[in-house]
This record gives C-alpha cells, structure tokens and sequence, in this order.
C-alpha cells in the first residue's frame, strides 16, 4: 500500500512537471508529507490511537549488591559477640569453654526493584534472601522494604511514604549497608530500632536542588545517607518490621537534618526524636517479671547528627539520650531506665584514578537496653573499630576492620557477662 501510494505521487509529480513548470516548495512539501505518512504506518496501532504504549513495569528498574564476611581471624575471646550486629561473630553460648564457629558467611543479598511507576508514585520494593532468624538458620528470604511514594507537586518536593521502610532516626541508620563504612550500625543509634525498619505512614519534604545534593552524595563516593527529606514526620507500629502490632499504640518520629555547601565542604546537621510504647511478645524469660505493663512498655529518644563529608577528610557523629526497658541482674526484672550512646567515626577519601581508598576508625558508647533482645538484654559497650575499604572497580569492595571489644551484655541466662577481647573482620561486597 506505502509502495503503490509513493509511486502513483511521484507519476503525478512527473506528469505535472510535463505539463507545466512546477513550484519547488510544492515539489519538497509533497514528498515530506508522503514520507511522514510512511513513518506513522510503520508504528504499530495501539488503544491509545497511536505510538508505542509504554507500560508500568518499563519503568521498574533492578539493582542490588551482597556481602561475604569472615569473623575468624585473630579472635582473642570467642565469647565477644553482638547478636544485633552479626551473628557469625563471636557465640552466645552459656557453656564456660565455648567457642565461635567463625565461618564464611553472608551477611546481605539484596536485590532491589523501584522506579516511578506513575507521575506522582514511586514504587520501591527490597527483598534480602540472606536473612537469618537465629538458631543456626541462614539465608532465608524476608521482606525488608515494600513502599510507595505518593508525591502532591511535579517536582515531588511533597511526598507521603505508605509501607515498610526505614524509620527516619539516625544518620546511620538511614545510610545504607553498601555504603556504610563500618561492618556494623552502631549500638548507641541501632538499639532505637531492629532493622531499622517498620510499617509505617511518613511525610518527607525537601525541595528539589537538596534531593539532588543527596542523591550526589551517594552516587559520588561520599557515603551520604540517601534522600530522606529535609523534614520527616510520621507515624508506625513501633514493633519492628516483619511482626505484628503488639498493642494499638503508634510510634511518633520526626526529624530534621540539612546538608549546607560550605566553600568546598558540605557539612549535614541533624535532630530527630521518637516516642511511643513498646509490646514485649515473647522476649521476656520465664521467671523475670516486667515493672510496668509488658504491653505498654515507655520507649523514647532524642538524638543529634552532625556530618562532615570526606572531601577527602570527613567526621561523622551522632549521640542520642532516652528512656527504654532494659534487665536488671540485681533483681532479674525488666525496668524503664534511662539509656544513652553514640559514636564517632573519622574518615578519608582517596582517589587513585578510578579507585577509591577509604581508611576510618571508630570509636563508640551504649549503656542501655536492648527491647527486642532476650529479657531487653542490657548493655554497656565499648569499642573501638580501625580499618579500610579498598573499591578497585565499581562493582566490587573489600573490607578489613580491626575490632578492640569492651561489651557487658546481662540476661536472666547469663546475669554477669563483661566480654573484652579482639579480631579481624573481612567482607567482600559486590555491586550489580
């Protein structure tokens, strides 16, 4: 049909150019009129009456990374453990003569599928297939993020995050794992959350030059914490991600943090604060009694943030204060105290062509409890973390962090428990 209709015009065209002389602008309208024909019957036909049909899942994009780590060198006292941090390091074990069963093992394998799925919705889904519930299981599959972004304006300054995501306490916390330089969060900040995460209702506002200035320091190499707004404020269960509610009392969080450009610096201060009522659920031990109602258990924090990002030399630092359960082995009950804890991190940024050094020690405090352990398990922490990320290649980094320990962590089962000892921890990352 294209074939017949372009030869019959140009037998017109030649026809008429016999007949009488032809204007050229009328020669040249002619054939981009019959070559725009040829181009839109090329074109499928589509509902929408023409062009190809773009779909919602064309906009879904997947990326992800893993982590392999070894705990086993150089231990000096297996019985050094952080069951929140990584339960390849160290044993809980009550036996006297215990020891570590320091293997290889995955600490992460997260694929990540997002994209905005509609002018106004982002989509953000974040499975981990190296879970590990405890007793000896490994790398099962758990949820970690399933979220949508409802924006209200066309630059998305306005959003509203319905799902389970991070709780927006902490720099730290809200940094991602791939990104952050230490192997483990620290206890001070950690403790506030499990997981970090929760099933929540969140309002984040930034205008659009600072969600760029975020995204830029994640994708430059400055460890930032990603886009979490300017300001944040919301509302979620406050029982940790993946359980259910224990009683009908929401968590209330706000925060509010700022990367200011300083001359050739950028420097991020920060506030946030939470406060709700926590629901044991099978954490406390037969025998130990709570001194409050188990169901509606105070649980509150203030902390501050302050960030220098390494341009090439960085500090980052966050301490926060609060109330929480935690066991006491003196009476072996459960009581509301007052906790507090932060830490220190000191870094550097080298480049060598496309490869990117960074050394960094670490100093950090906690004496308080931990809710969501056995009995709210208290603790008072010490530490000292010296190491070095070496990335060669995008898609491939390795770590080595030396660990100086000082942890008292007291339960019903192991009521006097001061572990001091040191070690190597080694993690490879692979980023696809």
């Amino acid at each position: 049909m294209i074939k017949r209709t372009l030869i019959a015009a140009l037998v017109l065209l030649l026809t008429g150019a016999n007949a009488q002389e032809l204007n050229k602008q009328d020669v040249k309208n002619e054939v981009m009129r019959i070559l725009d024909s040829i181009n839109k019957a090329k074109l499928p036909d589509t509902k929408s009456g023409g062009g190809i049909e773009e779909h919602w899942y064309d906009r879904i994009s997947l990326r992800g990374y893993a982590q392999i780590r070894y705990n086993g060198l150089f231990s000096t006292n297996d019985k050094v453990s952080c069951d929140q941090c990584d339960k390849s390091w160290g044993t809980t074990s009550t036996a006297p003569d215990a020891k570590a069963n320091n293997g290889l093992f995955i600490r992460r394998a997260r694929l990540v599928f997002s994209g905005q799925v509609h002018p106004n919705v982002f989509f953000y889904f974040q499975p981990d297939f190296a879970s590990s519930p405890g007793s000896g299981l490994n790398n099962f599959v758990q949820i970690r993020d399933l979220y949508f972004d409802l924006s209200f304006d066309k630059k998305r300054e306005y959003r509203v995050r319905i799902g389970q995501s991070k709780i927006p306490y902490g720099f730290e916390n809200m940094q991602s794992s791939s990104q952050r330089l230490t192997l483990d969060r620290a206890d001070g900040i950690n403790s506030a959350i499990s997981n970090e995460r929760d099933l929540g209702l969140f309002f984040y506002w930034a205008p659009a030059e600072i969600r760029q200035r975020f995204e830029m320091l994640v994708k430059d190499g400055f460890k930032g914490s990603g886009d979490f707004g300017v300001f944040a404020l919301g509302a979620y269960n406050g029982q940790i991600a993946n359980k259910i509610d224990g009683n009908r009392d929401l968590n209330v969080v706000a925060r509010l943090t700022y990367p200011f450009v300083i001359g050739n610096q950028i420097i991020e201060p920060g506030i946030q604060a939470y406060t709700g009522k926590w629901a044991f659920t099978g954490e406390v031990s037969s025998g130990v009694t709570v001194n409050s109602d188990p169901q509606y258990v105070k649980d509150e924090r203030i902390g501050a943030t302050f960030v220098l990002y390494p341009k090439p030399f960085g500090i980052q630092t966050e301490y926060n204060i609060g109330t929480g359960p935690r066991y006491n082995p003196t009476t072996n009950s459960v009581d509301v105290t007052d906790l507090n804890g932060g830490y220190v991190l000191l870094n550097y940024k080298w480049d060598i062509k496309k490869q990117h050094i960074y050394p960094f020690a670490k100093f950090q405090y906690y004496d308080g409890g931990k809710k969501y352990e056995k009995d709210a398990r208290s603790y008072v922490v010490r530490d000292y973390q010296i190491g070095v990320e070496w990335q060669p290649i995008k898609a491939f980094e390795l770590v080595a962090e030396y660990v100086i320990a000082d942890r008292t962590f007291e339960d019903s089962a192991l009521p006097v428990n001061r572990q001091q000892g040191n070690l190597l921890r080694l993690q490879a990352q692979f980023n696809f």
